[in-house]
């Protein structure tokens, strides 16, 4: 199921989405397997410490965190991964490894990869390992108003 939070948040909004259920798959690119969807498009969230604040970091299924490049890429002194215990609580009504890519519906800062940004769509994990959420980059920028970042 889906978090209520989340699609009750698109619905409010007036924003056109697209559900794709799929078999339960735990990686970002074995979703994207799964589900057919080009894992250009597929976001996959990862929690990291920006210089002590707890901030959501979304990039393509495909791409690899490195701490240095990130915080190179942001201007960080420090970019800390978090493990999901750390962040669980956080999000209570999503399966961990499901996050998805709204910061704001959690009071957390969003820094988007730019490479995301410049897709027509942006496909995401809505919660559960069952269900993710498509919908136009456009609207997605417009709604969570994420901070871009290339690197």
């Amino acid at each position: 199921m889906p978090a209520k939070r989340l699609q009750q948040y698109l619905d409010q909004q007036g924003v056109k989405y697209r559900v794709i259920t799929h078999s339960p798959a735990f990686t970002a690119q074995d979703v994207a397997e799964v589900a057919h969807v080009p894992g250009s498009v597929l976001a996959k969230v990862v929690i990291v410490t920006l210089d002590g604040q707890m901030t959501m970091i979304v990039v393509p299924a495909p791409k690899k965190i490195h701490t240095d490049t990130l915080a190179q890429a942001l201007s960080a002194k420090e970019v800390t991964l978090l493990h999901e215990n750390d962040f669980r609580e956080q999000f209570p009504d999503c399966q961990v490894g499901a996050l998805p890519p709204f910061g704001n519906l959690y009071e957390m800062p969003v820094y988007l990869d730019a490479e995301l940004a410049h897709q027509p769509e942006i496909v995401f994990s809505a919660g559960s390992y069952r269900e993710l959420f498509s919908l136009p980059v456009k609207d997605y920028l417009r709604l969570v108003q994420p901070k871009q970042f290339s690197g």
